[in-house]
């Protein structure tokens, strides 16, 4: 709630925001956990800076939250995530999320997490994640050609 003598105004807008759903060499997904997210897991992201094309937001703010670069970069969906019970404030974002791949491969996380873990996408299950980034998960295993991002020589 702003300062009583702040010129702040309440956010009454939806906030675009960018994340990225990114794929080792194995073909396994980056998950991190973040108290903004009730201690579960999700995508890295955030807001978009002012000037700032989509593409760069999601490079920047996966650089910024895990010290990961990436590339392959791709639009994957857009979410409406509205007054979320598992997010720790009430908001109302629109999620742009994209895949992309790891060309790095040293994590350092930022204090937007706490813990973090490589993943296979069709084991998401076994682990608390939140709802927006499972709801990702499985659009991309139904519908996205993973083909692309897994090199599992397995036939």
């Amino acid at each position: 709630m702003p300062n009583q003598n702040s010129t702040e105004q309440p956010r009454l807008a939806p906030e675009p925001t960018v994340g990225g759903l990114i794929f080792n060499a194995k073909g396994e997904i980056f998950l991190m956990k973040s108290d903004k997210w009730r201690g579960m897991y999700c995508i890295p992201g955030g807001h978009i800076e002012f000037g700032e094309t989509l593409i760069d937001a999601v490079k920047r703010e996966i650089k910024e939250e895990t010290n990961l670069d990436v590339n392959n970069i791709e639009f994957h969906s857009i979410q409406d995530c509205i007054f979320s019970e598992n997010y720790y404030e009430k908001r109302h974002f629109i999620f742009i999320d994209f895949i992309c791949t790891a060309v790095s491969n040293e994590v350092i996380l930022s204090d937007e997490g706490f813990e973090y873990m490589w993943v296979s996408p069709e084991n998401i299950d076994k682990y608390p994640v939140e709802p927006y980034t499972v709801k990702m998960i499985e659009f991309y295993l139904t519908k996205s050609n993973k083909s692309r991002y897994i090199t599992s020589t397995s036939k």
